[in-house]
């Protein structure tokens, strides 16, 4: 979508204090112009066939119905950016299975400074959500075994870095990898207490053991450990093992965590045992430490732009060269599983 051209918002919301100041946060961006709004799913399906909106914000807890189920129904139907305004809940991941493209956490206390907050996260998100390419999801199956020995995978790493469509493209790689896979670190930008409650429904979904990264966490086979949303993570060796350490920081390329500092202490470590994954996602962060994996002899994948919900991150790391295999999802975990 052109700069120049307003972002075209539906907001969907039953409560009329916060929807009223939704919309009137929105129309102070100058890139972003709020022509509608409905305070129920029944309602805001005819706004979308009236108004046709780039981007829906969508609140979960609605009368009639949920905004879950309405975007099961909307979906297949008028598929379309949505980005989800809810509470500290996990139920934002099923938003999120169900299609929606981005979600901001709606405040506890409906003070100034909380509303501030969040419509400066929300107007971030419906910017990323207009460049999102919304389709159907298919549904990837595979039959995948690790046939290379125990002793080759202890020293390998394989680092995995997103941003937005991240949480399901991540699922569906790590879903098919058995339990005696290299271990996995992973950076998937999102907010704080989501970061635990995304690894902790990983966990009950895979084979891997997943979980939100603690400092001195070690790295091994089998287990998926997922940076904290307000902590940088970084690898290291210690007495012939790898561990990951995780800290407080400014942000890096634009986040905290951020992907290329993963990436750039696999390099450091050992990145000719590494495998760096790079996936969906808005900006640049991770092109640069894929590429340092790269040009340590790592090996290197790319979400490829078909397959990704915004081809940001792969897009930039695939022109400076960092690169090796870029292909679509379906094909990313299987690969994964011969590079080792």
């Amino acid at each position: 979508m052109e700069l120049s051209k307003k972002i075209r918002v539906l907001v969907v919301d039953d409560s009329i204090f916060f929807r009223e100041l939704l919309i009137k946060g929105l129309d102070e961006d100058k890139l972003i112009e709020v022509v509608g709004y409905a305070s129920d799913p029944y309602m805001a399906r005819d706004k979308i066939i009236e108004l046709r909106p780039d981007v829906m914000t969508l609140d979960i807890n609605m009368p009639k119905m949920s905004g879950i189920e309405f975007l099961r129904k909307l979906m297949p139907q008028y598929p379309m950016p949505v980005v989800v305004v809810s509470g500290v809940n996990d139920v934002v991941f099923e938003a999120l299975e169900a299609g929606a493209v981005e979600f901001v956490e709606k405040p506890s206390k409906k003070n100034s400074d909380s509303m501030d907050i969040l419509l400066k996260e929300l107007k971030k998100k419906i910017k990323i959500a207009s460049h999102a390419k919304i389709g159907r999801r298919r549904k990837l199956k595979m039959d995948l075994k690790s046939n290379n020995s125990e002793k080759s995978r202890k020293n390998q790493i394989i680092a995995i870095g997103a941003s937005t469509g991240g949480t399901e493209a991540i699922y569906e790689i790590i879903k098919y990898l058995p339990t005696d896979t290299t271990g996995i670190v992973i950076v998937q930008h999102m907010p704080p207490v989501f970061t635990r409650m995304y690894a902790d429904r990983l966990n009950m979904s895979c084979l891997m053991e997943v979980k939100e990264a603690e400092d001195g966490d070690e790295v091994s086979l089998g287990k998926v450990l997922i940076a904290p949303g307000d902590r940088h993570m970084e690898v290291f060796s210690s007495g012939g093992k790898n561990f990951v350490r995780c800290y407080e920081g400014e942000k890096v390329s634009g986040h905290c965590p951020s992907v290329d500092v993963l990436f750039s202490s696999v390099a450091k470590l050992r990145a000719s045992k590494a495998i760096g994954v790079i996936l969906t996602g808005m900006g640049k962060d991770g092109a640069r430490g894929l590429k340092e994996i790269y040009d340590m002899y790592g090996l290197t994948i790319g979400q490829d732009e078909g397959s990704s919900i915004v081809y940001g991150m792969p897009k930039i790391a695939y022109e400076i060269g960092g690169v090796r295999y870029q292909l679509p999802l379906k094909d990313i975990a299987g690969k994964i599983i011969q590079l080792m």
